[in-house]
């Protein structure tokens, strides 16, 4: 049987599909679009509603394979790997996607092991060579200071994990029409010698970051770590996330964490203020699908104004504390 069409792996928690879902149905479609084929999204968990399933037909998927389990509550690598294997050697997809999370980076590398695959990880750009149908696979290499593109020309599926936050959801469509195929697997393969004894909650910065609505990022026009105090005041009144371009982290002036771009994070926030950062592009990388950008830079030519959607040239000492002090008058006047 030959390899066809492409899948993405659905991640859901606690019967809810997750964010990075409908991220990766946007790039499946455009790929199965391109190759004339289905797409399918492939989900495993336990007692997820029809409604949740629909959304992925929703957003774009034409079949969605779900897997039922008390087993798939929960992430764990065994019964999460081999039922994902289980599918994946039952229908053979040409291309297989997921999200480079915690649980993406853990799966696809260990099911692709198994099934002899290549994979590229952490992927910022997914395409299809014209010429071979090849999967091109674009991603962060030496430190983010160059993009590889990235082919697997004889191993399938071809497979790769793509960084969440670097594009936009799929749209919603209820006039979509799909499948649901409720899979069964060998029970045997659901067990493990893994049990859950507690959740861990993640409330790093991280979290914070690449959740926000807002971002105040600060660059090396803050000529010092002390002078981040700047973007600090404004990221507090405006009850947004702090970031900042690379070259402030490796200087020691905030910690990564904080870091926006190829090396750090992606980000797709509602608004984002970049003050002194001349955007590299590493950094645009990391936050040029921003709804709207606002830069801050002495420089007229700086490569930011390229992206950015508002530009105000001028002294980032005289401009930031003018800006806080007036949205501080504007709030107070509306509380």
């Amino acid at each position: 049987m030959s390899f066809r069409g492409v899948w993405i792996f659905a991640q859901q928690k606690k019967g809810k599909i997750q964010r990075v879902s409908y991220e990766l149905l946007r790039r499946g479609r455009l790929l199965a679009d391109k190759r004339g084929v289905e797409l399918a999204a492939v989900l495993l968990g336990d007692n997820v509603s029809p409604d949740e399933l629909h959304e992925l037909i929703y957003r774009g998927a034409d079949k969605v394979y779900y897997v039922d389990s008390p087993h798939l509550a929960h992430f764990i690598i065994d019964p999460y790997a081999r039922a994902f294997e289980h599918v994946i050697n039952k229908y053979k997809p040409e291309i297989v996607i997921g999200g480079a999370t915690t649980t993406g980076r853990t799966l696809l590398p260990y099911v692709a092991v198994r099934l002899k695959a290549g994979l590229t990880a952490d992927c910022t750009g997914l395409d299809i060579e014209p010429e071979t149908g090849n999967l091109l696979q674009t991603r962060p290499a030496i430190g983010g200071n160059i993009l590889a593109t990235i082919k697997t020309p004889n191993a399938r599926p071809q497979m790769a994990t793509v960084r969440p936050r670097s594009t936009k959801p799929a749209p919603r469509d209820t006039s979509r029409e799909g499948e649901i195929i409720y899979e069964k697997v060998p029970a045997d393969i659901l067990t493990s010698r893994v049990k859950l004894i507690q959740e861990v909650v993640d409330e790093t910065q991280e979290v914070a970051l690449q959740d926000a609505d807002i971002i105040v990022s600060g660059g090396r026009g803050l000529a010092k770590a002390e002078n981040f105090k700047y973007v600090q005041e404004l990221a507090h009144v405006m009850e947004s996330a702090v970031g900042a371009s690379r070259e402030t982290v490796d200087r020691g002036w905030i910690t990564y964490p904080h870091q926006v771009g190829l090396s750090g994070k992606t980000v797709t926030p509602k608004l984002y203020i970049a003050i002194g950062i001349s955007g590299a592009i590493q950094h645009l990388a990391g936050m040029q699908t921003s709804e709207v950008i606002v830069a801050i830079n002495k420089d007229p030519d700086a490569q930011i104004f390229q992206v950015a959607d508002f530009g105000i040239v001028g002294d980032l000492f005289e401009v930031l504390p003018l800006l806080t002090e007036k949205i501080k008058a504007i709030k107070a006047k509306e509380a």
